[in-house]
């Protein structure tokens, strides 16, 4: 077997070759038109990143049967591992299998997450002492800068891959609604994550949100960010078609909007907001781009725009995506305790509907952000009040926990850990946020480190130790082998101190007066011991996800077999084999009860039809 049999190679080839495509074409305009020089760079990376993007989908396959479909040839889907190679070929190239493709979007996220963890524990490192380490101003805001798209895109590609993976097998479904579609969006996020870290090389200092004017001015970095974040959205809006199309359309009889797994509430508010909102992002760095590019005049006060319009923009996306990264989450809390407190989920029709609010108001707060921006004072009282009411959908939630947790047979294997660490953690980023929601409060904490805690609280509680325990939830199901359970404890009590010390410390040095973004700070500012302890928390979360890691690739080879069903769970995905076979389901299943009437003698869910009933 070649490496040229591989699809993720030959994307990477395609977009080399896409890229040095692009940068002929403008050679080659700015020729014709006489423009002197010849070469631009910054025209050239930029047609270079976007011919760079189709060329690695051309290469990897993901427009090859569309392709063929406008000139009337025939592409049916082939189920299965390819029949000339090695079965794990499939999770490198295209593949239109659901669970193939959410296996692809959570490793790669997975990846991306490490990545942007390391360059914080690089940049961590630096900030434990004042004084410059090893670290130049510019090197740190390019790290500081990276660590933040790169953990930001490993949390959404991960959400993806939760989504692919467990969406149909919760709903009964053979596959999404689209599966070329599906493997489509999924194939975007390689060359943006490409595009990304090539950024690395050229430097951009704005941090994540990219503020103009200096974005304007910045190095070419900048250019590479914008399109590999608008691939990024891209993936995402298609993604948020197919998953909506999936939930709406294709549950099994009996699965009324109010008989579905709480997941796929999560998953269906997340993608109206991925559909509606990750347009404005996109079109924000597009202007950005053409901007540089074109001398357009969007953001620059000397041609009648303004700054203020691009934070108006990046936000009314920007915050709604707190809550695409964390509803996913906070449905994996409410999916998991029910299994775990053998009790039905307390309050499950306000739970699924709390989502949908959260969605809806998601998109009313977005001017918190600016509050110190210069737009109109009397902005900032609606805007504070519309924060502070999103505390009410997220408060049902926490309700719905307790009552759940309540008086139920509780055990603690590894995901039920993780489940109630998210739910200490996402606390402490709910009770920080409206001291910043508050403008009074907000006006002396903005752009301090008391924000970096709140969000890395709120962004660790909503997401990551959930995806954690849905990791360790679901491992059996997708490999069909136990995890070492010792070892997914110990992640989980090295991890859990190890953020609350890392927020509560990032939270107090920003009290004390720490800037965010500061590569030094003064020694007479009385942080550095603070500083320190983060630094130190940050290599202890670090360790515990490579024992994780560890974990899961040494229980696959070695772990107990795990039986289809070792959680005794209701959801459809635990009543078939595990690892799931390539066809989920051999026979339609019908919903005939309640899906978390845990506890509750002679209750049942759902009942799979004889295999064979549902055949022609």
């Amino acid at each position: 077997m070649s490496l040229m049999s591989l699809g993720l190679v030959r994307g990477v080839i395609g977009q080399i070759l896409g890229t040095a495509t692009g940068m002929v074409v403008v050679v080659i305009a700015r020729l014709l038109i006489g423009l002197d020089p010849v070469w631009s760079a910054e025209p050239a990376w930029v047609l270079g990143a976007i011919f760079g993007i189709i060329g690695f989908l051309i290469g990897v396959g993901a427009l090859g049967d569309w392709a063929k479909w406008t000139r009337g040839i025939a592409t049916p889907i082939v189920h299965g591992p390819p029949a000339d190679r090695p079965a794990w070929t499939r999770y490198f190239g295209v593949d239109y299998n659901h669970k193939v493709i959410g296996i692809q979007y959570g490793v790669t996220g997975l990846l991306m997450v490490c990545i942007g963890g390391t360059f914080a524990v690089i940049f961590r490192t630096e900030l434990a002492r004042t004084g410059f380490q090893f670290l130049d101003a510019d090197t740190y805001n390019t790290i500081l800068s990276l660590h933040g798209w790169a953990a930001l895109a490993g949390i959404l590609i991960s959400i993806g891959g939760m989504a692919n993976y467990l969406v149909p097998l919760m709903i009964g479904a053979d596959d999404m609604a689209f599966p070329r579609l599906n493997a489509f969006g999924y194939w975007l996020n390689p060359p943006a994550m490409i595009l990304l870290m090539a950024s690395l090389f050229f430097g951009w200092d704005g941090g994540w949100t990219v503020y103009p004017p200096l974005s304007i001015i910045g190095s070419l970095g900048y250019q590479l960010v914008f399109w590999g974040i608008f691939a990024l959205g891209l993936s995402s809006i298609v993604g948020s078609v197919n998953l909506i199309a999936t939930i709406l359309g294709m549950r099994p009889k009996g699965m009324s909007l109010f008989r579905m797994p709480i997941f796929c509430w999560g998953v269906l508010a997340t993608s109206l907001i991925q559909l509606t909102g990750t347009q404005l992002i996109g079109q924000s760095f597009m202007m950005l781009s053409l901007q540089r590019v074109l001398g357009m005049g969007f953001f620059d006060p000397a041609k009648g725009g303004t700054p203020i319009l691009y934070q108006h923009l990046f936000w009314f996306y920007s915050h709604p995506a707190v809550y695409v990264f964390v509803l996913p989450g906070l449905a994996i809390i409410s999916e998991i305790l029910p299994v775990f407190a053998r009790k039905p989920l307390f309050g499950y029709r306000w739970v699924a509907l709390s989502s949908i609010a959260i969605a809806l108001v998601g998109f009313l707060v977005w001017g918190h952000h600016m509050f110190t921006s210069g737009y109109a004072e009397y902005l900032r009282a609606p805007f504070m009040v519309s924060t502070l009411l999103v505390a009410v959908p997220t408060g049902v939630k926490f309700f719905s926990w307790l009552g759940t947790l309540w008086g139920g047979k509780l055990t603690f294997p590894t995901p039920m850990l993780f489940t109630l660490g998210a739910i200490s953690v996402f606390l402490i980023g709910g009770l920080s946020g409206p001291i910043l929601g508050t403008t009074a409060s907000d006006l002396h904490m903005h752009d301090s480190y008391f924000v970096v805690g709140h969000f890395h609280a709120t962004i660790f509680g909503g997401f990551t130790f959930p995806f954690f325990a849905a990791i360790y939830y679901w491992y059996p199901k997708i490999t069909g082998r136990m995890y070492n359970e010792t070892l997914g404890k110990l992640h989980f009590w090295l991890m859990t101190p190890g953020f609350w010390l890392q927020s509560i410390g990032q939270m107090s040095v920003g009290v004390m007066g720490m800037r965010r973004r500061i590569a030094d700070y003064d020694p007479a500012l009385g942080v550095e011991f603070g500083q320190f302890l983060v630094t130190i928390a940050a290599f202890i979360i670090a360790f515990s996800i490579l024992l994780m890691i560890y974990n899961l690739f040494h229980s696959a080879e070695v772990g107990k077999v795990a039986g289809s069903n070792p959680w005794r769970s209701r959801s459809p995905e635990w009543q078939i084999p595990s690892p799931v076979p390539e066809q989920s389901f051999p026979s339609p299943l019908t919903v005939v009860g309640e899906p978390y009437d845990y506890g509750l003698p002679n209750s049942t869910y759902v009942r799979m039809a004889p295999v064979g009933a549902g055949d022609d």
